[in-house]
């Protein structure tokens, strides 16, 4: 099914050549103000941008066709090799609809069409992102992934939330669990096209923080050379995230009080009174109840925040496990921290697997993508295995020291790892091969082509923690068959 009229712009021959398969009547713009003047006249449904726009340039495009009343649907097509990881949540951020890594990402643009058209999305039609990694349809607002059941209570508190006039908001969870994502979704659903600004209360010193949040007019202070517009007039009718308020100084903590109750602020040193329509979100990885019961946070603004709190469960709990493996996979084909292997390895094994779901995870989600992208770096074949999930990085600090004490550099080797892999993986499957080789993600063949090569015989494996201490590729320690 085609649209009829689509846009593009820029001079990416692929994009066009894209867009002439899904349209009727193309039409190809070189720079923004050429797209504004077609989209103005021929009125299309999709208007296609191609990698050589950044984010600031499709925010203003998206304001200026607001202007004259140009509501059509944007899309932005990577190059599939942009080195920054989260580019494609600053675009959406900008406004458009959706986002595809390169012009091959046929599944998805399919899914755009189907949405234009109005046309019901049936499970089997669904993008194969989509699909697996997200609770629900919100792969084109916010990438929250996960379907476990503390994910999908998560993303319905969101919804709830963003959909009623709760301000300010609250949201509590350990470092790393995706606090400022779970921000960005509340305001993405209340107010998309308005600002978002955050600030992270804990980085700022005392003086710095409030002149950021307030503003200040020139001559309020010593270097107060100029006018400065704070966070919260810069906010508008969108949002003000305070990530980690508990860091927050108590006199600071008062005047943020008052702004929550009156809804008006004073710039420092300033003597007008300034509205304040933004939705103010706040995040802590403390406990703020108990903070305030020991004064360190003061009770009354504790209060006024915990109205109706978000509460993000960490991956170590019970309810959210089924989530590691999906973010694994999900920072694996997302990731472009070694451009040159995009696409290039598209698995983990089940021994890799089998490691990060037993780890705890303090570090939570942000933990997990740089365990991830650490593999990416390391892994060497198509399939991210377990010598190459790190998680613990002092071994890779150690390594030099434990080869100095090695007689050789071959007493540790790839080899010598691989082979403790196969013969652990016997072990434990009972030296079923089939089983075996489904843990390690190989072959059967493949497996018993490993077996000759090594000379693996049953009994061959060896729990070896003293001897061979030093020599232990992952948590698993190995001995040398004699």
């Amino acid at each position: 099914m085609n649209l009829h009229r689509v846009v593009t712009v820029g001079k990416e021959l692929q994009v066009q050549k894209l867009a002439r398969n899904i349209s009727e009547e193309l039409f190809v713009a070189d720079d923004t103000l050429d797209a504004l003047d077609i989209a103005g006249n021929v009125n299309p449904e999709l208007i296609i941008f191609d990698h050589h726009f950044k984010p600031a340039h499709i925010r203003e495009f998206l304001d200026a066709a607001n202007e004259i009343n140009c509501d059509i649907p944007v899309v932005v097509v990577g190059s599939g090799n942009e080195k920054k990881t989260d580019w494609h949540t600053e675009f959406i951020e900008a406004g458009i609809c959706n986002y595809l890594n390169d012009w091959q990402d046929k599944n998805r643009l399919e899914q755009i069409i189907n949405k234009i058209k109005n046309v019901p999305v049936q499970q089997e039609t669904k993008s194969h992102l989509e699909q697996d990694f997200f609770a629900e349809s919100c792969a084109d607002s916010f990438t929250i992934v996960g379907q476990s059941q503390a994910t999908r209570d998560k993303l319905k508190m969101i919804k709830l939330v963003a959909a009623s006039r709760c301000n300010p908001v609250l949201i509590i969870g350990e470092t790393g669990t995706g606090k400022e994502l779970a921000a960005r979704a509340i305001h993405h659903l209340r107010h998309p096209k308005e600002e978002f600004v955050a600030v992270n209360c804990a980085a700022l010193t005392a003086n710095l923080l409030e002149s950021e949040l307030f503003g200040h007019v020139k001559g309020s202070f010593t270097g107060a050379d100029r006018e400065k517009t704070g966070l919260l007039e810069l906010a508008g009718n969108g949002a003000l995230f305070l990530d980690e308020i508990s860091e927050m100084p108590m006199d600071l903590q008062a005047k943020l009080l008052r702004v929550l109750q009156e809804r008006t602020f004073r710039k420092v040193g300033g003597v007008k009174n300034i509205t304040c329509n933004a939705t103010i979100i706040a995040s802590s990885n403390r406990n703020l109840y108990k903070e305030a019961q020991e004064n360190r946070f003061r009770r009354d603004l504790y209060y006024r925040l915990n109205i109706c709190p978000i509460a993000i469960a960490p991956l170590r709990a019970v309810r959210r496990k089924k989530d590691i493996k999906m973010l694994a996979e999900y920072f694996l084909r997302m990731s472009t921290v070694c451009p040159e292997k995009v696409g290039k390895i598209n698995s983990f094994t089940g021994l890799a697997i089998e490691a990060l779901q037993k780890h705890d995870w303090p570090g939570n989600v942000r933990e997990l993508k740089n365990v991830v992208e650490r593999a990416i770096i390391l892994e060497t074949t198509d399939k991210i295995g377990l010598t190459s999930i790190i998680i613990n990085t002092s071994e890779l600090f150690d390594l030099p020291d434990k080869l100095e004490t090695t007689d050789s550099v071959g007493d540790f080797s790839l080899a010598q790892a691989e082979r403790g892999l196969i013969e652990k993986a016997l072990q434990e499957t009972g030296w079923q091969k089939t089983k075996a080789a489904s843990l390690l993600g190989i072959t059967r063949a493949t497996l018993y082509a490993k077996l000759r090569q090594y000379n693996i015989e049953k009994g061959s494996y060896v729990a070896a923690q003293a001897k061979n201490e030093d020599l232990q590729p992952s948590s698993y320690q190995f001995a040398e068959t004699a």
